[in-house]
């Protein structure tokens, strides 16, 4: 570059108006005496100081263009123009512009708010190309702008790059923001690496990572952090201390929460809360509403967090009264029109059966969440008024409140509890609209709404149309088809189950009742082997549905060994006993352990009274059924339901008292339904009462028009009295209905496979061997004077033809077959679909002493043992 003019040099050294030239210090640069004493001396001198004036305006004007440039680039940033900002910051000369590192925070943080992750980057490419060093501070708003905009990986970078001094801030930062996104355990590893890196905690980092093992349940990494802070002496923080508690409730750790609570130097109101709210969620409530009334005379001011969580503490165990200050003290401190607060209320007032109190409270509500629509029909549930939850959920929709999840699933609850199918449709087609069909939860539900109101198709239409099933959905519909009478499909389905879930004690509890159902003692014995395998049997569930199938499966002393077993009978184990006894004709037994049963201080309900009574019904103990019956009413004050008069009714009729069992019905204080009227029907068979039965089968036909079965009892009353017209009108009236006979059929488990066997069928492959053992049978009972029964054949024939009918029989064809193809003395176990006929019933009990092996006989009705030419039940059957 050309050096300046002379008198342009003059000009300016005139304009800048230098201070006078020093001459001490001209004499003291000896290092230049020809410069000094040169006649051009002078102008030497005035060149240099001249230059050295430039230079340093120079500076001073780049100092004031920089100071302008930051200020307004800080000035459109605290104005929010993010694009001006940028505009001047990614200038063509801007790379040197003395842009400094303060400035480049507030466009950072420009960013961050503003959420523009693509300007955050394009910043940090400009800081990274700039002079500006990266020290701790701008580094933290890198990593800042970076989390807050969604780009954790870019922020995480950000920490691989650059030494931050050991400043826990960035660290703490992208901690937090893997929590909130759910990723525990990124949160967890970064700690990890935090703590590799030598940086040192604090109070946030550790308050943060608590709450991350806490939700992921990782109790062995929270305790080794529990030691870690306390090492590093941060036991003492209130903040830290909290989220110490807090992680040890949601682990259900309490007695470490407890403890860690009792320590603490000094507790704030979160304290409190935490502990409290942690005792009533951890079942703790006595404790937590202690740890309550302490807050309260320790005068700390509690806020709505606190009532919130006290009152599921006072709405579990029942204090009602507690409930009603908490209620009255917030009314006081101006809470009552907080939401949360009213839905707790509404709750614990529900579940300490003041329903009044909850409605009324409702009812007040100034606004209401789904939670409070929620709330409350739960609690008109939880009070048994179904109808009035269905319509209040209904009222719900039509407000255009949307329902979640716990709202339909409380109204399903109400539907199945009602057994209200209808209105469980209704909600399904709420459900679809609402898009909430592929929850989990709801389908659950669902299926459970429909397996209980017995509509098992559309129960497992959800099943297969739900795809992440769990171990809750296969539980469900095991269930739903165990209790409806469909065993087969039970069974199958938990064998579908074993490849996709392992059972639980659910499981069993629900698959048990299906190999019941069936009398599959093979089946039975093999899920009792994983029971014991798994530990299951401690379930009380799964105790009393193993004696409840040994029972029904004809293993009588089999399930009154596992019942001695049991530890902590309930009053459903001894009545489940009981009821084992009574089917299977042992009345006095089951009068000696509803005595014991007494001594021992369970009081029974009205479900018990119904097993004691059919017990006394099955083995002809009208006394002690009467005294039984007086004892329920007069001692227990039990009103009578139906299933206790039906008991009654059947005792009389089967001991042949059915002119007492009809003047009975008469004087019921409720109106008597078909069973009632049904059993009186089964002891006019019983006793060949054409007349009465007559006068009884209107009455039934007339509450049940369509069940087949009442008009086959009756065809059978006419058909034993040789009154073929009156069968064959009454043939023609069920044919007319379009009704159908079920046709008799019994069943037997062998090896594993069940072999069915119907009334007349000689398709079985070994029919011939089957039907030639029969005839055996048949001819060995002529030689020892046996007269076969022939009107129990129930057609119009002659003796041939009845006998050949009779030899028909499905409970023969099952116990033929099982003695032709089991090895000797092994007990042979037949069920049967209806009752049992009395020519069969005597066929068993010769071929039980002809071939010495014990039959065990289960018909609609009750078991049958027949054993050495005797049955247990001794004709009352």
């Amino acid at each position: 570059m050309a050096a300046a003019p002379l008198s342009s040099i003059s000009n300016l050294y005139h304009s800048l108006s230098p201070p006078p030239i020093n001459r001490s210090k001209l004499k003291s640069r000896t290092h230049h005496p020809r410069i000094l004493f040169s006649p051009k001396s002078r102008l030497g001198v005035l060149h240099a100081e001249v230059s050295e004036t430039i230079g340093n305006a120079s500076v001073s004007i780049s100092e004031n263009r920089s100071f302008d440039l930051n200020a307004q680039i800080r000035r459109f940033c605290q104005l929010g123009n993010l694009k001006e900002a940028m505009e001047m910051i990614t200038g063509s000369d801007s790379k040197h512009s003395g842009i400094d590192s303060e400035t480049y925070c507030s466009v950072l943080e420009l960013c961050a708010k503003l959420g523009s992750l693509d300007d955050g980057r394009r910043a940090h490419l400009v800081i990274s190309s700039s002079n500006v060093p990266i020290d701790s501070v701008l580094g933290s708003k890198l990593v800042f702008m970076y989390v807050k905009c969604g780009d954790l990986r870019g922020g995480r970078g950000v920490l691989d790059e650059i030494a931050f001094n050991a400043n826990p801030f960035p660290w703490n930062l992208l901690l937090n923001e893997h929590a909130k996104a759910g990723d525990f355990k990124g949160s967890i590893f970064l700690f990890k690496e935090m703590h590799g890196s030598c940086i040192a905690p604090d109070s946030h980092t550790f308050s943060c990572i608590l709450k991350c093992f806490a939700v992921s349940g990782r109790v062995r990494g929270g305790e080794v952090v529990h030691g870690h802070l306390m090492k590093l002496g941060f036991e003492a923080s209130i903040t830290v201390g909290n989220a110490l508690i807090a992680f040890y409730c949601k682990n259900n750790r309490i007695e470490s929460a407890i403890s860690l609570f009792d320590e603490m130097p000094q507790r704030d109101v979160i304290s409190w809360n935490s502990i409290i709210s942690g005792c009533a969620s951890n079942g703790f409530s006595t404790k937590g509403v202690e740890l309550f009334t302490s807050m309260w005379f320790e005068g700390v001011d509690m806020d709505l967090a606190t009532l919130v969580s006290v009152l599921p503490a006072c709405a579990e165990l029942g204090y009602l009264l507690i409930g009603r200050v908490i209620h009255g003290y917030s009314t006081k401190a101006g809470l009552a029109n907080e939401l949360s607060l009213s839905n707790s209320l509404i709750d614990m007032y529900s579940k300490c059966s003041n329903l009044g109190s909850a409605v009324q409270l409702f009812e007040k509500m100034d606004q209401r969440s789904v939670v409070s629509w929620t709330a409350m029909i739960t609690a008109y549930t939880r009070d048994g008024q179904y109808d009035e939850a269905i319509s209040l959920f209904e009222e719900m929709e039509s407000r255009g409140v949307k329902p979640d999840q716990f709202a339909v699933t409380s109204v399903l609850h109400a539907c199945s509890c009602k057994g209200s199918l209808n209105h469980g449709k209704f909600v399904h087609d709420s459900i679809v609209k609402s898009g909430m069909k592929k929850n989990l939860f709801v389908a659950n539900a669902l299926m459970d709404m429909y397996a209980k109101c017995g509509d098992m198709e559309n129960a497992r239409s959800v099943f297969d149309q739900t795809v992440k099933k769990d171990l809750i959905s296969w539980n469900t519909l095991i269930g739903g088809y165990s209790k409806n009478n469909l065993p087969n499909e039970a069974l199958h389905l938990f064998g579908e189950m074993q490849s996709h879930f392992r059972p639980n004690s659910v499981t069993m509890a629900c698959i048990l009742p299906a190999c019941a159902s069936l009398s599959s003692l093979e089946r039975g014995r093999e899920i009792h082997g994983y029971i014991l395998r798994t530990n299951c049997f401690g379930d009380s569930y799964v105790a009393n549905a193993l004696v409840d199938m040994y029972a029904k499966c004809g293993a009588l002393l089999l399930a009154r060994m596992h019942f001695n077993r049991m530890f902590g009978k309930n009053l459903i184990s001894w009545t489940m006993m009981i009821a084992g006894y009574g089917m299977h004709g042992h009345g006095q037994d089951a009068i000696a352990l509803f005595k014991e049963m007494r001594c021992k201080g369970i009081v029974p309900d009205d479900v018990s009274f119904i097993a004691i009574l059919y017990a006394c019904s099955h083995s002809g103990l009208i006394d002690e059924g009467w005294r039984f019956f007086n004892i329920m009413r007069n001692e227990y004050k039990i009103e009578p339901k139906l299933e206790h008069y039906a008991c009654m009714v059947d005792l009389l009729s089967r001991a042949g008292r059915l002119n007492k069992a009809y003047k009975f019905i008469e004087a019921m204080p409720i109106e008597p339904d078909s069973t009632i009227w049904g059993a009186l029907l089964c002891g006019c068979r019983i006793h060949r009462d054409v007349k009465l039965a007559e006068t009884v089968a209107e009455k039934v036909f007339e509450l049940e028009p369509q069940n087949t079965g009442y008009y086959v009892l009756l065809a059978n009353i006419y058909a034993e009295a040789e009154k073929w017209e009156a069968v064959k009108k009454l043939r023609e009236k069920v044919s007319r209905r379009g009704l159908k006979k079920n046709p008799g059929c019994s069943w037997i488990e062998m090896k594993g496979k069940v072999h069915i066997f119907v009334s007349g069928d000689k398709s079985h492959s070994q029919s011939k061997k089957i039907m030639d053992f029969l005839e055996e049978v048949t001819r060995r009972m002529k030689d020892e004077a046996y007269v076969p029964k022939t009107r129990y054949a129930l057609i119009n024939g002659d003796d041939s033809a009845k006998e050949e009918a009779l030899c028909g029989h499905s409970e023969r064809l099952a116990i033929a077959f099982v003695i032709l193809n089991s090895p000797t003395g092994k007990p042979i176990r037949v069920a049967k679909n209806l009752r049992v006929c009395g020519d069969c019933h005597e066929v068993a009990k010769f071929i039980s002493k002809m071939v010495g092996r014990e039959i065990i006989l289960r018909d609609s009705n009750r078991f049958h043992h027949f054993k050495e030419g005797r049955c247990s039940c001794r004709g009352q059957w």
